[in-house]
C-alpha cells in the first residue's frame, strides 16, 4: 500500500517591484520630455514641467533610458540633457524631422547651384561662431557673428581656393553644377553681395541674402539669438548651437573649409580640428542639415 502523498501549496514567486516596469504614465512623461526638446526656443528655466522632467531624467536612469528610446524611435539623436540646453536633439538623416537641403533651398530658389551656397553659408556661420577648438569644449563660450562678416569670410575662402586652383593649373571656370566646395566657391564669387537694386537692398539670391536666410533659420531653430542690426545683422550663439556644431565638427566639408586656414583667429589655426583624410568632400545638394525642423 503506497504512502499517502502530502501536497503542499507552491511557493509564491516574488513579484518584481513596481519600479521595474514601465507604466503608460512613464511613457507619456518620456514622450513629453522629447516633445519639449523639439521646441528649441523653450528654456527649461521658464517652464516648471520641463525642468521637473529634466530633473527626473538626471536622477532616474530607467526614465532616462526610456526617454532616449523614445527619441531614437523618432529618428532623433540626443546630444545632451541638461538645465542649460534642455533635451538637445538632432535629427538623424532618415528622421521625419530632418531638414533636407534641397527642401530648404527651394524655399528661396529652385536653382541647384543655390543649394551648395546655402550649405556653404551654414558651414561658414558655424566656423565663425566657434573660432577655436577649445570654444566647443567651453560650455560658457558664446560666439558672435554678423551677416556681412560671414560673407567676407566666405569670399576670403574663395580667394584662397582660387589661388589653390591656379597653382594646380586647374580650370577656374568649370560648370557650376559640379559637386564639392571647389565648385561652390566659383558660384559664390559670381554672386553680388547685396543685389542690383539702386538702394543696395539685400536680395534673396545675393550672398548676404543667402546668409541672412541661414541665420534666420538658425534663430528660428533656437541656435542663434539676434542681438542687433550692425553688420547686416548680429547674432550670438546658444548652448544648443554649440552642441550641434560640436556634433558636425568632423564632417568632411567642414574640414575642407577649415583647412584653408582663413578663419580670423589670432594664431591662424583652423576653427575646429580637421577630420581624418577622406575622399567624401562633396556638398551634396540634398544632404540633410545637421538639425531638425523647428516645430510650432
Amino acid at each position: 500500500m503506497s504512502e499517502p502523498v502530502e501536497w503542499s501549496e507552491p511557493e509564491a514567486v516574488a513579484a518584481p517591484p513596481a519600479s521595474a516596469g514601465v507604466t503608460p504614465a512613464d511613457a507619456a512623461d518620456a514622450a513629453r520630455l522629447v516633445a519639449f526638446g523639439l521646441q528649441p526656443k523653450l528654456q527649461p528655466a521658464r517652464d516648471q514641467e520641463y525642468a521637473e522632467l529634466l530633473r527626473r531624467h538626471r536622477e532616474d536612469p530607467r526614465f532616462a533610458r526610456l526617454a532616449e528610446a523614445v527619441a531614437a524611435g523618432l529618428g532623433l539623436v540626443v546630444l545632451e540633457v541638461s538645465p542649460r540646453a534642455g533635451m538637445a536633439v538632432t535629427a538623424a538623416e532618415d528622421s521625419v524631422f530632418a531638414v533636407r537641403m534641397g527642401d530648404y533651398a527651394r524655399r528661396t530658389s529652385a536653382d541647384a547651384g543655390d543649394r551648395f551656397l546655402h550649405g556653404l553659408a551654414h558651414l561658414a556661420v558655424a566656423a565663425l561662431a566657434f573660432p577655436r577648438p577649445e570654444d566647443l569644449a567651453d560650455e560658457g563660450y558664446i560666439g558672435r557673428v554678423t551677416v556681412n562678416g560671414v560673407d567676407s569670410f566666405v569670399r576670403q575662402a574663395c580667394r584662397r581656393l582660387e589661388e589653390r586652383a591656379a597653382e594646380r593649373g586647374e580650370n577656374t571656370d568649370p560648370a557650376t553644377d559640379a559637386p564639392g566646395l571647389e565648385a561652390a566657391w566659383r558660384i559664390w564669387v559670381r554672386r553680388s553681395a547685396t543685389g542690383a537694386t539702386k538702394d543696395a537692398r539685400r536680395l534673396a539670391g545675393s550672398t548676404t541674402g543667402i546668409i541672412g536666410k541661414a541665420v534666420a533659420f538658425l534663430t528660428d531653430s533656437g541656435f542663434l539669438q539676434r542681438t542687433g542690426d550692425d553688420g547686416g545683422g548680429t547674432y550670438r550663439t546658444t548652448a544648443r548651437y554649440q552642441l550641434q556644431v560640436r556634433d558636425m565638427a568632423g564632417s568632411a566639408a567642414m574640414a575642407e573649409l577649415l583647412e584653408l586656414g582663413v578663419v580670423p583667429v589670432t594664431d591662424g589655426t583652423p576653427t575646429l580640428l580637421p577630420a581624418e583624410e577622406s575622399d567624401d568632400l562633396e556638398l551634396v545638394a540634398d544632404a540633410g542639415l545637421p538639425f531638425h525642423s523647428p516645430r510650432a
